[in-house]
């Protein structure tokens, strides 16, 4: 009895001292072999960034060896292929063209005068800030290694400045001939370091990695890369000129690693079977109790997780309506507890003045569960919760049955939206729209301002004329010596322009209605035209401008040609701005001899499907307008039909854009055709159904 309290502590001891000692050994291992492990990968990971940092320079500078070299050839072949000065510049500035780290190419004389320059075309004014003169020290040293050697010589760098407080960093190349033969004696090209430096990247793209151009105490001269290095990985190659030593360097944007990357196959397998031996031993004692643990922990810390990132909503009800289960999501909604929610009776998130309503909508679902229709029933439909404050806010809601394990009916599941974000952005965008229509009508206004100011310029300028004629025949007819027959032939001419001033004035007229039908964008009072009034309505307006500019008029009109369905002030304005504009293109540079505005209307032929009844179907009727001017520049052409684009001073640039809109609108196309023989505009309108 006495030996009992000995032997208790013995038998028991062994075991639990064992396990720690395992569980010790264990831990010791594993930091052991972390450590080695992260040091390991670290030193791998910081190899193989420098190797590739290396690899980088090694390549820029062999593509910058490269570029050099072939720059000193053609420079060579520029040199001594063709003395003549015509095909040197042409040969020069195809070589600037193409190499664009080729600024500038110089000849010159035995003397060191510059005897021809070509500028590239990107830096036509590289020496502007700073003569050429003051910075020619560099190139002067290296025309003298190059007449020493007999061979290219580079000069050292130097800095040009550039306006807005920029410069370039430039090289100098210089190849000397003998100076015979009315060859020159030095030919100078400048190298820009900074487009060297892109051009090699392009060419050998290295991601990652900033390139610099840096002198020996780190001055960097040029730069380029996409993104700035971090200055850990750093490489340097020295690029050997004649006359000169660049260094090349490669920074990588690549900080020192932080996590461990991959891991030793080797260390591994050795560390592996080492915890091996102990995991079994250890495993024993520890496997069921671990499992049992991983499992629920996984599965409570899955149910958390999934909870925690919901931002939708859930609430469980049993049979009777009562809450059973909600997520954080649903009470942050609701701004009320778990237990509040699941503790009463009535939901207190239900507005009290629509406690009735749902409390049946409720009971009607429990009756359709009751007569078996609702087990396999899906719902959504929007409705009303209250927040704790009182706040009433919008929720899409969605229930579903919920059943148990066993297959049976247990309540139901449902996701609750809350929308009151939604609603607030479709009323912001309401407004938005509103404020967006607002501003339209406002724009309209602007537009039939614009349109009227353009369009009533050309009629109130012929009731002008004609005004002015008038008074010039009423000074006439007060002349001493004027006779009956004067007398009566003054009537008839009184009577002719007043009968002009009036068609203008009503022309004016039916010009604001169209114009202000236009900018309402309705339908236009449309009507069957022929094709020949529309040209004789505005040939006596063309014709005060032809017989001003002495342009002859030519009219040619198919008289297959049928009728059209058209505005007819819309279209006599587009011809009258069409003819007018033909005009005066050749109010310039044409001679008046060769000045002719061509009118000519015809049908187009334009294969359209077969209707059920083909007599009906309407074809196309296509006017054209051709000037003989000198004909429209490419850059100008782009934008011929922009608003308020014009090439001349006193122009508003509204006509050919309104021409457009009003053949569009009529369903038709609007284009031209222009060279150094003239311009023809050309428009189809759609022909009138037969009778």
């Amino acid at each position: 009895m006495a030996d009992a309290p000995h032997r208790s502590p013995s038998t028991s001891g062994p075991p639990r001292w064992r396990r720690a000692s395992l569980w010790g050994l264990l831990i010791v291992l594993l930091g052991i072999a972390q450590t080695l492990l992260v040091l390991l990968a670290l030193n791998y990971e910081t190899t193989r960034a420098q190797d590739r940092t290396d690899a980088v320079a090694s390549a820029m500078a062999a593509q910058v060896r490269q570029r050099l070299a072939r720059n000193v050839q053609s420079l060579q072949s520029l040199l001594w292929n063709d003395p003549d000065l015509a095909p040197w510049r042409v040969a020069g500035a195809e070589l600037l063209r193409h190499r664009r780290e080729l600024v500038r190419i110089e000849q010159r004389d035995a003397g060191f005068e510059i005897h021809d320059v070509l500028q590239s075309p990107t830096l036509p004014n590289l020496f502007s800030p700073i003569a050429r003169g003051a910075l020619g020290l560099e190139a002067e040293s290296a025309c003298g290694v190059s007449r020493r050697t007999g061979s290219p010589a580079f000069s050292r760098s130097y800095f040009v400045p550039q306006p807005a407080g920029l410069g370039l960093e430039l090289i100098d190349l210089c190849l000397t001939s003998s100076g015979t033969d009315g060859r020159p004696a030095h030919l100078v090209a400048s190298v820009s370091l900074s487009a060297l430096l892109e051009e090699a990247y392009a060419a050998e793209p290295a991601p990652g990695h900033e390139l610099s151009f840096v002198e020996l105490d780190g001055a960097r001269l040029a730069r380029t890369g996409s993104v700035r290095g971090a200055g850990v990985y750093r490489a340097e190659q020295g690029i050997d000129l004649d006359g000169v030593a660049l260094h090349l360097r490669a920074e990588s944007s690549e900080g020192r690693p932080h996590l461990i990357p991959n891991l030793s196959l080797a260390l591994v397998v050795g560390l592996s079977l080492a915890l091996f031996a102990l995991v079994i031993l250890l495993g024993r004692d520890v496997r069921r109790r671990a499992a049992a643990e991983e499992r629920l922990a996984e599965a409570l810390a899955f149910r958390k997780a999934m909870e925690n990132s919901l931002v939708t909503g859930l609430r469980a009800r049993d049979l009777l309506g009562r809450i059973s289960y909600v997520n954080p999501a649903f009470c942050d909604m609701v701004g009320f507890a778990a237990d509040e929610l699941q503790q009463a009776a009535t939901p207190p998130y239900w507005p009290p003045e629509r406690v009735a309503e749902y409390t049946a909508r409720q009971a009607q679902r429990l009756g359709q569960l009751g007569q078996g229709a609702g087990a396999d029933t899906r719902v959504g439909y929007e409705t009303v919760f209250m927040r704790k404050n009182g706040e009433r806010f919008p929720v899409m809601l969605y229930e579903a049955p919920l059943v148990d394990s066993a297959g049976r009916h247990s309540g139901w599941m449902s996701a609750a939206l809350d929308v009151s974000d939604q609603r607030r952005v479709e009323e912001l965008a309401r407004q938005q729209q509103e404020r967006l229509q607002a501003t339209a009508r406002l724009a309209t206004v602007g537009e039939m301002a614009s349109l009227l100011s353009h369009e009533l310029n050309q009629p109130l300028s012929a009731i002008a004329s004609y005004a002015s004629g008038s008074l010039n025949l009423l000074d006439d007819a007060d002349r001493p010596g004027a006779t009956r027959d004067d007398a009566d032939e003054l009537r008839g001419l009184l009577r002719q322009s007043v009968s002009r001033i009036a068609e203008q004035a009503e022309r004016a007229g039916r010009t604001i209605k169209s114009v202000h039908d236009f900018v309402r964008r309705r339908e236009q009072a449309r009507e069957v035209v022929p094709p020949a009034s529309l040209v004789e309505a505005v040939l006596p307006l063309v014709g005060l401008q032809a017989r001003k500019s002495g342009t002859r008029i030519e009219v040619d009109i198919a008289t297959s040609s049928p009728r059209v369905w058209a505005d007819r002030t819309m279209v006599e304005q587009v011809l009258l701005n069409l003819s007018r504009n033909a005009i005066q293109a050749m109010e310039g540079d044409t001679p008046a001899l060769a000045r002719v505005l061509r009118l000519a209307v015809r049908p187009l032929d334009v294969a359209v499907p077969q209707a059920a009844d083909a007599a009906a179907t309407p074809g196309w009727v296509e006017f054209s307008v051709g000037d003989a001017g000198p004909g429209i520049a490419p850059e100008v052409a782009e934008r011929l039909f922009t608003p308020f684009f014009t090439t001349r001073s006193e122009g508003m640039g509204l006509g050919l854009s309104l021409c457009r809109t009003v053949i569009e609108q009529h369903g038709g196309a609007l284009d031209f055709d222009t060279g150094p023989d003239g311009t023809t505009f050309r428009f189809t309108l759609r022909a009138a159904p037969a009778a």
